[in-house]
């Protein structure tokens, strides 16, 4: 499609979602449900006047679905290009993680599975931000606990050394 015809579509586009999204559509879509009631005696409620809503309703309705979904793809990109940058941007974060939208529901849901994993290491340590993977969580807890079992060995000589004197 030639740039000019994209650009007339993209802005047209782009005005009928600011414009449908504002009170003016509801208003006037109220005004025109208001006088196709209002007219139903004029037409003796025949079949014609109800397909007239119906017809217009439907063809509205299929119109409005591409539209929004047009904006919502848009606001979509957007988004992600935000999360991109605020990943870019900050040293602790993994860039492995940058455009993975195009990833399968399997692929996803593993890299789920990795993070909903760091998130219970990060809740056993007292500094979320000391590690940067499971890698360095989990080496990080491992310390942890070999400190602790070695303190707890001490403790355990300790008493058994009391309790022989």
């Amino acid at each position: 499609m030639p740039k000019s015809n994209n650009s007339v579509f993209e802005k047209f586009s782009n005005w009928a979602t600011k414009f449908t999204g504002s009170s003016y559509a509801f208003i006037g879509a109220t005004l025109i449900v208001i006088v196709w009631a209002v007219s139903g005696p004029i037409f003796n409620y025949s079949e014609t006047w109800q397909l007239v809503i119906n017809t217009g309703t439907t063809i509205i309705t299929f119109l409005m679905v591409f539209l929004i979904q047009k904006a919502q793809n848009k606001d979509s990109k957007a988004i992600q290009i935000k999360l991109n940058e605020l990943l870019a941007a900050n040293e602790k974060a993994s860039n492995r993680i940058v455009d993975i939208e195009d990833l399968t529901e399997k692929e996803l849901d593993q890299l789920h599975c990795y993070y909903e994993k760091l998130s219970d290491f990060a809740e056993e340590d007292a500094d979320i931000h000391s590690s940067h993977s499971i890698d360095a969580a989990k080496r990080n807890q491992d310390y942890k606990h070999d400190q602790f079992k070695k303190r707890h060995d001490e403790w355990l000589q300790k008493q058994t050394q009391k309790k022989g004197s």
